[in-house]
């Protein structure tokens, strides 16, 4: 289970899109309070779903063989089938962009302008947009991974913690950043959102293709052992 969950929330934390997001986030007006809001808003996602899964298995793992554990395995597999299909849809989608001329396709909006809507959003937005851009796929494999754990043990709480604290040391990291070096954080996060959105394909591609042939390999072992 632990080397699941880790597997699973470093591919949250890296996931390209809610970094790019947040990095617009903590640039606006007022960029530390919206940042932190998005992460609390991130965090209490991470936590209602880890809590919703413990109180629906009683904080104990069904038995190996039992028909929920399999169902439970049967849906990690269903999830890594659909990271699979995902990470090639977008990998063939990149070849066929490669494919075009420069320039072909809509411009994307600058980040002078995106930040300049951020500057009119709300608190409320920032905790909105977090919930809205949380990677629920990666969040779904994490909850049929939390189903196998068992809360008389410490160490299982610890998992558990670590699980939520490393799936948002990005955003932390970042807001930190923001904190401690406000002067430099600005231009160098919009440099950093602008190689994140150069390379947010190569990413996900990446991510899916490996965490989901990780997870279809994981169950189908567990469910023919």
């Amino acid at each position: 289970m632990v080397l699941d969950l880790l597997l699973i929330a470093l591919a949250i934390t890296l996931e390209p899109l809610p970094l790019m997001a947040f990095v617009l986030v903590v640039a606006s007006a007022r960029g530390v309070w919206k940042g932190l809001v998005f992460i609390l808003s991130w965090l209490a996602c991470l936590v209602l779903v880890i809590t919703v899964v413990l109180l629906l298995t009683g904080g104990r793992p069904p038995p190996p063989k039992s028909p929920p554990s399999t169902a439970v395995l049967a849906a990690k597999l269903l999830i890594g089938v659909a990271l699979v299909g995902y990470g090639e849809h977008r990998r063939r989608r990149l070849g066929g962009l490669r494919g075009r001329a420069p320039g072909a396709g809509p411009p994307a909006p600058s980040s002078a302008s995106l930040t300049a809507e951020m500057d009119r959003s709300t608190m409320w937005s920032a905790a909105g947009l977090a919930v809205l851009l949380q990677p629920w796929g990666l969040v779904a494999a994490g909850a049929t991974t939390v189903v196998e754990a068992d809360t008389s043990h410490f160490a299982t709480w610890l998992a558990l913690s670590g699980f939520c604290l490393l799936a948002t040391a990005s955003l932390l990291a970042l807001e930190l950043y923001v904190v401690f070096a406000p002067a430099a954080a600005r231009g160098r996060l919009l440099r950093l959102r602008a190689w994140l959105t150069r390379h947010q394909e190569q990413a996900l591609v990446t991510l899916c293709l490996l965490l989901g042939c990780w997870l279809v390999g994981r169950s189908l072992y567990q469910l023919t052992s």
